[in-house]
C-alpha cells in the first residue's frame, strides 16, 4: 500500500456555505505537531470530475512534466521605456522551441514592477469541480495594479483578461505595494501588501472575488493590519496564517541603505494570525532574523511547522506549534557572512532571497543572491537540516570581480564566474522553482529592479537569465544543465529582468493543501 496524506477526517466535516466543494476557511485544530504520512487509498486517480490541482502533495509529484513556464519581465530602472510583460518560455526538451521565449504579453502601463504571481484557484479547491485554473494573477509591487491574465484559452499565448487599477484598491482597502497572491478554498484570491498609499508600512491583505476579480475589501478586520508585510502562508487545519515583513515601501523602494538597518527600519518579526477570526494573535520576534521574506509551511496539511528565509541575517528559521498551543521559532541554518574588500560593507551576507520545499517535504532549497550559491538541505529531521547540495551560479564574490574575500568560513577560494553557452551570467541565483517530481530546479537572477541596479549593475546592462539545475532526489545533490539558458539580455526591446516562475498546473509555492 502506498503512503499518502489523507483527506480531512470524517469526524470533522467541512462547514457548509463555503466554496462549492464544501471546504471552508475555518478553524480546524487537529494536531499540534507534524504527523507522519498515513496509508490511504489513492483518490486522485479515481476522481472522475475533480477541481484544480491535486488531492495531495504526493499526488502532485506524479503530475506531468512541465512544458512551459510563465514569468514576469521587468523594465523599470533599466533605462528602457517599455511596459513590463509576461513571458512564456518553452521548457520541453522535445520541442524545437526549447529554451526560447515563445510569447510576450506586455502590460498596458509603464513602471509597474511586476514581481510575484498566483492563481485564481488551486489545489485548495481540488474537490470543487466547478473551479478551473485558468487565470494568473499578477500584482504590481510599485504601481499596485493587479493584472489578471487568461492562460486557459491558449496556454502558450496568454492574453490580458482584466486590469484592477490602484485607485480601486486604495479606496476599498487603503493598501498598496502588493506582493504575494494566494488562492483560497473559499474561491477568493488574497494578496498581501507592504504598505499604505503613502508608502508607510502596512501589512494587510486585499481580497478579490475569484470569478469576477472585483475588490471585496480587506481580509483582516478594520484596523487590524500588521505593521508591515511581504509574504504569507495559511493552514486552516491549525486555524493559522503566518505573514512576514520586508520593510516600508519608502525604505526599500529606491535601494538599500545600511543606515536604515541601524535605525531598525527593516523587518524582524513573524505575525501569527487566527485564520477564522482574521486577526493577529501572536508576534514572533526573530533572533538573527533580519528581513524575513519567503515563508513555507510543510506541504503535509497536518504539519504544524515550516521555514522562513531571513535575507539580511542569512538564516533559515523553523517555526512550529509548541506544546502549549502557541507558536515558537528557532534558527536551524546560518550562512556565515564573508569579510570582504571592495563592497558596500566590510561583511557580505549571503542574502537568502527565496526558499522552496519539495512536495514530499524532504528537501529545502534556498538561494544566496549575493554569495551566489544555491543550496539543498535534507529536512527529514526539520530541527536539524543537513546540507546535501551546493552550486555556485554567479554572485558577487567570483574571481576577477571587484570584491576580494578576506576571510571565509566556508570556502577555500573564490568561485569561478559562471559561463553558460558562452554567456557570462550576471547577478546571482534568486527566484527558484522546483518541478513537481522534484528533479529539476529553474532559477532566475533578478531580485528587484532598484536593488539589481545597486548590487549588480551588469544585470541591468546585460539582462537576467533563466537556468536549470538537475536534482538528485535519492542521495541529494545539484548539477547545472549546461545546455539550458534563456538569455533575457537578448529581448526585442532590450535587456529585461525576469523574476518569479510559474507552471500552468501549479507548483510547490503556489498550491496549498488544506
Amino acid at each position: 500500500m502506498r503512503l499518502e496524506w489523507g483527506p480531512r477526517p470524517a469526524a470533522l466535516p467541512w462547514p457548509a456555505g463555503m466554496c462549492a466543494a464544501g471546504r471552508a476557511e475555518g478553524a480546524f485544530t487537529l494536531q499540534s505537531v507534524a504527523q507522519p504520512m498515513r496509508p490511504i487509498a489513492s483518490t486522485a486517480t479515481k476522481c472522475g470530475n475533480c477541481g484544480p490541482g491535486y488531492s495531495t502533495p504526493l499526488e502532485a509529484m506524479k503530475g506531468p512534466r512541465e512544458e512551459i513556464v510563465y514569468l514576469p519581465c521587468i523594465y523599470r530602472n533599466t533605462g528602457t521605456e517599455a511596459p513590463d510583460y509576461l513571458a512564456t518560455v518553452d521548457v520541453d526538451p522535445k520541442s524545437p522551441q526549447y529554451c526560447q521565449v515563445i510569447h510576450r504579453l506586455p502590460m498596458p502601463n509603464l513602471k509597474d514592477e511586476l514581481h510575484h504571481s498566483g492563481w485564481n484557484t488551486c489545489s485548495s479547491c481540488f474537490g470543487d469541480s466547478t473551479k478551473s485554473r485558468t487565470k494568473l494573477v499578477l500584482p504590481s509591487l510599485i504601481s499596485s495594479r493587479i493584472y489578471v491574465v487568461d492562460v486557459g484559452s491558449e496556454p502558450r499565448a496568454p492574453k490580458l483578461h482584466k486590469v484592477i487599477e490602484p485607485e480601486d484598491i486604495h479606496a476599498k482597502c487603503e493598501l498598496a505595494f502588493l506582493h504575494t497572491s494566494h488562492c483560497l478554498a473559499s474561491g477568493e484570491v488574497m494578496i498581501s501588501s507592504l504598505g499604505d498609499v503613502k508608502g508607510n508600512g502596512k501589512g494587510g491583505f486585499v481580497l478579490l472575488d475569484g470569478e469576477t476579480f472585483e475588490v471585496k475589501g480587506t481580509w483582516e478586520r478594520p484596523g487590524g493590519a500588521a505593521p508591515s508585510g511581504y509574504d504569507f502562508w495559511y493552514q486552516p487545519r491549525h486555524n493559522v496564517m503566518i505573514s512576514t515583513e520586508w520593510a516600508a515601501p519608502n525604505v526599500l523602494r529606491d535601494g538599500f541603505n545600511p543606515a536604515d538597518v541601524e535605525a531598525g527600519l527593516y523587518g524582524s518579526h513573524l505575525y501569527v494570525w487566527d485564520w477564522q477570526h482574521h486577526e493577529i494573535v501572536q508576534t514572533l520576534s526573530l533572533k538573527d532574523g533580519l528581513i524575513p521574506l519567503e515563508i513555507r509551511f510543510l506541504h503535509n496539511p497536518d504539519a504544524a511547522q515550516g521555514f522562513v528565509g531571513c535575507a539580511l541575517s542569512s538564516t533559515i528559521q523553523r517555526f512550529y506549534k509548541n506544546e502549549g498551543g502557541t507558536w515558537s521559532v528557532e534558527k536551524v541554518i546560518q550562512v556565515p557572512p564573508k569579510k570582504v574588500k571592495g563592497w558596500l560593507l566590510p561583511e557580505m551576507p549571503g542574502l537568502i532571497t527565496d526558499i522552496l520545499l519539495s512536495l514530499d517535504d524532504r528537501f529545502l532549497y534556498f538561494s544566496n543572491w549575493l554569495h551566489g550559491d544555491l543550496r539543498q538541505y535534507d529536512i527529514s529531521d526539520p530541527q536539524r537540516p543537513r546540507l546535501t547540495g551546493q552550486l555556485f551560479l554567479g554572485g558577487s564574490i567570483v574571481k576577477g570581480g571587484p570584491v576580494q574575500v578576506l576571510e571565509d568560513q566556508e570556502l577555500k577560494s573564490q568561485p569561478e564566474p559562471l559561463v553558460v553557452k558562452g554567456k557570462r551570467v550576471a547577478g546571482g541565483p534568486q527566484m527558484i522553482q522546483l518541478s513537481l517530481d522534484g528533479k529539476r530546479l529553474y532559477i532566475t537572477t533578478s531580485l528587484y529592479s532598484a536593488w539589481d541596479k545597486q548590487f549588480y549593475p551588469d544585470l541591468i546592462r546585460e539582462g537576467s537569465v533563466m537556468l536549470q539545475v538537475d536534482v538528485d532526489t535519492v542521495k541529494g545533490g545539484l548539477k547545472l544543465n549546461p545546455n539550458f539558458l534563456v538569455d533575457f539580455g537578448k529581448e526585442p526591446l532590450g535587456p529585461a529582468l525576469a523574476h518569479e516562475l510559474r507552471y500552468p498546473g501549479g507548483d510547490c509555492s503556489s498550491d496549498i493543501w488544506i
